[in-house]
């Protein structure tokens, strides 16, 4: 995949007052030059990785290819409380399949989306994992987790082709507003 997959990939998730945005997961930012392509140059983009070094390497490669966007990073382990602000979406991208008791995750992510916020996931689309990609979901398994964290509206955005475990998807879900009802 290239920068053209990964904006096509997200392209139809993103709405209009495009606001502030966090790539959670964002290793060395693939994801994070989409969101710097598709969104106005005032939005506000968060990376959040717990690896330094590729911080580091996002923060120059966003500089070469976008010297007139602000990106700020964030050095945090997205399974636990990060000091984020009130987000109007979040990019998830090969990222949740790292973690294996997904639900209180997502419910903690849910707390830092506005209401009407977006969760664009992309995710490889198999149940099956390995030691590189421990925890994949398909999308159907996505949409019936999205709703038990209180998610609304989960669709499919796009679908990409893989040479590693056959193939990736994206998917918008909205956080609607209130708690969820699991959660009330």
């Amino acid at each position: 995949m290239d920068h053209r997959d990964h904006v096509r990939l997200l392209r139809d998730g993103i709405g209009p007052g495009q606001g502030v945005w966090a790539d959670i997961g964002a290793g060395w930012g693939a994801f994070t030059l989409a969101l710097a392509d598709l969104l106005d140059t005032d939005a506000r983009i968060i990376a959040v990785d717990r690896d330094t070094g590729a911080l580091e390497a996002l923060r120059r490669a966003m500089q070469a290819r976008f010297p007139q966007r602000v990106l700020e990073v964030m050095h945090a382990d997205f399974t636990q409380p990060m000091a984020l602000p009130p987000l109007d979406g979040i990019v998830m991208a090969n990222a949740l399949h790292f973690v294996r008791d997904k639900l209180p995750v997502l419910a903690h992510l849910r707390a830092y989306l506005r209401p009407g916020g977006r969760l664009i996931l992309v995710e490889y689309d198999t149940d099956r994992g390995n030691r590189w990609v421990p925890y994949p979901l398909t999308y159907p398994a996505w949409a019936a987790l999205a709703e038990r964290a209180g998610f609304a509206e989960t669709r499919l955005l796009a679908r990409a082709p893989s040479s590693f475990l056959g193939g990736f998807y994206a998917a918008l879900s909205l956080c609607p507003a209130g708690p969820p009802a699991s959660m009330r």
